[in-house]
């Protein structure tokens, strides 16, 4: 494939087909603060990103998604910007941003940023302005109420909405004598999306300042939540233990959020052609889905829907971090459910398992119980995620196999605002029980565990940060096994699995970005097994996952893909335990058995 810019792709079974060239794209998301240290001051930076992009593109990513950073205070990691036209300091500048997106175009790749316009900083200058005076222009930018008075006269907030960081959703403002809603942290205020002059100064100020410097596009968090219910009454009372109940029914999806990002798309991506995906929660059906990512109603290109990335969670709010068992068919039955969502539509889906608000994929639904363990079941995830249809989106350090934060490291060494007042909260119930249960959860489900420093080597701070300086977060302790120098020349490493992986999805990209999914064996707890079906419904590739630690039969893999075995065979295009030594090669009836924690690749074509 050529630069990522072409848009007409010439398919290996001799038809063309105009799509898009970001639906075929790998995308690459790199949290600043932990990628890579240029200067020694223990935060990640944006010249030690440009410093590492040809490692990108060996690895064959297409688009970098680069997470928030903009000024801010740091409160949440970014995600709480005090001015979205100036960089955070410790990550860099301007210029750098400049010099990045051309050292990506220079290799024909792209560059997104993380766009936060739900809510601002309280050090934002418009909050400022917003809180200074009731009749101040800006004072409706962001969403003010009066209180309310209990029976007894005491004050309360307008509702008892309880926010995603545990607490209230409203703080109350003495200078001007009035509640703000913030549906995160109480310095995270919301922006009134309802103000047309607020909503113009997103778009003027936040997206085209810097797609007029050549960003190609946004992610976009939060996408749904910019209308609210204005009416502001409180939500049912699901938990008796607490005075803030959840109520995700009133932020979410609301009555103007298409409308809104109509507008959004009309005003500010559509005249640069910049890409768009946005982050979607709380929005499980697919018939909410795809009005936003239908090609016809113009919204945005595509979004992430978390039902199975938030396998293991208690919820989203109180028992969010009370870790729920599941098995392989949940898992297969919501990926077949979002596989299958945009087949009749004109609409367009995301591939990921991994981002910067959830635990490790291979700490998760892998094994890491042993070393062969943890290699063969993260190159058995990259084989799952790579034969998906949608654009695929990777995480820095999924590549090299990265694992959550050890058992034995305890709350002390997490960072991450939500985990700390989780466990506050746990700890202010006084139950050892609930204290208990918030910290397994928090092991295995933590956004810390994503947040630590890439494990570039085996030197002082895996290589993050020269010796002698103080990373943000601590280094791995595994980072001398798990590092990105240790397996770029290792054929047979996760690394080098990713790159095979890569290569053969843009290789049968008609079939494994494009094609249908089918979903074989529903039940069966130990594999993992589907059919993809090019548009010309003659090729076919039938991926084989065993998701287990034991050895299993192979399924018939002729039938599944339709052979007749007197005319045509299936071909193993790819299998995770003989990677590098491995050609494709024919094969008739059943196959070997299948390894622990072996993923296999058949076709029903010569590749």
């Amino acid at each position: 494939m050529g630069s990522v810019v072409d848009e007409l792709h010439e398919h290996p079974n001799g038809w063309y087909g105009k799509e898009p060239w970001w639906k075929e794209a790998t995308f690459y998301q790199v949290y600043p603060a932990s990628f890579k240290d240029s200067n020694g001051d223990g935060w990640g930076d944006i010249p030690g990103l440009i410093s590492e992009v040809d490692y990108l593109h060996e690895l064959g990513v297409d688009v970098v998604w680069l997470s928030p950073v903009f000024d801010s205070p740091q409160s949440d990691m970014g995600y709480d910007v005090s001015d979205y036209q100036k960089i955070y300091a410790p990550y860099g500048s301007i210029q750098d941003v400049d010099t990045l997106v051309k050292a990506c175009h220079d290799r024909g790749m792209k560059l997104i940023l993380d766009l936060v316009v739900n809510h601002t900083s309280i050090e934002h200058e418009w909050f400022k302005e917003s809180r200074s005076s009731k009749t101040n222009p800006k004072r409706d930018w962001y969403i003010w109420r009066p209180a309310r008075y209990d029976a007894d006269g005491r004050r309360m907030p307008p509702t008892n909405w309880r926010s995603y960081f545990a607490g209230p959703t409203w703080t109350w403002d003495e200078h001007t004598q009035e509640y703000y809603l913030h549906l995160y942290a109480s310095d995270q205020p919301d922006l009134n999306w309802e103000s047309e002059e607020c909503r113009e100064a997103i778009y003027e100020d936040t997206m085209r300042f810097w797609l007029r410097r050549g960003v190609d596009g946004f992610r976009i968090d939060t996408v749904n939540k910019y209308s609210k219910r204005t009416e502001y009454v409180d939500a049912p009372v699901t938990d008796p233990t607490s005075p803030h109940q959840p109520a995700p029914e009133m932020w979410c999806n609301g009555p103007r959020i298409h409308e809104f990002i109509s507008e959004l798309q009309e005003k500010a991506l559509a005249p640069f052609g910049a890409i768009s995906v946005g982050e979607l929660s709380n929005t499980p059906h697919p018939s909410q889905v795809v009005p936003y990512v239908s090609a016809a109603a113009k919204e945005l290109d595509m979004v992430f829907e978390f039902s199975m990335i938030r396998l293991g969670t208690g919820g989203m709010f109180g028992p969010k971090y009370h870790y729920v068992p599941f098995e392989l068919p949940t898992l297969k039955g919501l990926v077949d459910k979002w596989q299958r969502f945009i087949e009749g539509t004109d609409a367009w889906t995301t591939v990921f398992c991994e981002n910067h608000d959830n635990g490790r994929a291979v700490s998760r639904f892998g094994d890491c119980s042993t070393r062969d363990l943890w290699a063969a079941s993260a190159k058995t995830l990259a084989s799952w995620q790579a034969t998906l249809t949608g654009s695929l989106f990777l995480y820095q350090g999924q590549e090299i196999g990265m694992t959550n934060m050890p058992v034995s490291w305890g709350i002390d060494e997490y960072k991450d605002i939500e985990s700390l007042n989780f466990y506050a909260e746990a700890k202010r119930s006084g139950r050892q029980d609930e204290i208990d249960k918030t910290m397994h959860g928090l092991r295995i489900l933590a956004r810390d565990h994503s947040r630590i420093p890439f494990q570039w080597d085996d030197g002082p701070n895996a290589g993050f940060s020269q010796e002698g300086a103080r990373p943000w977060m601590r280094v791995h302790d595994e980072y001398r096994d798990i590092n990105a120098r240790r397996q770029r020349d290792d054929p047979e490493s996760v690394l080098s699995f990713y790159k095979r992986v890569l290569r053969l999805r843009k290789q049968l990209r008609d079939v494994l970005v494009f094609g249908t999914f089918r979903l074989l064996a529903a039940d069966d707890k130990a594999i993992f097994a589907y059919v993809k079906e090019g548009a010309s419904q003659r090729r076919r590739a039938v991926v084989v996952l065993n998701f287990s630690r034991e050895e299993h039969d192979c399924p018939d893999v002729c039938e599944a893909l339709g052979c007749a075995s007197e005319q045509t065979t299936a071909t193993l295009v790819l299998s995770t335990a003989d990677q590098a030594g491995s050609k494709a090669r024919p094969t008739q009836g059943r196959e070997a058995r299948l390894k622990p924690w072996e993923g296999r690749i058949y076709t029903n074509f010569a590749v």
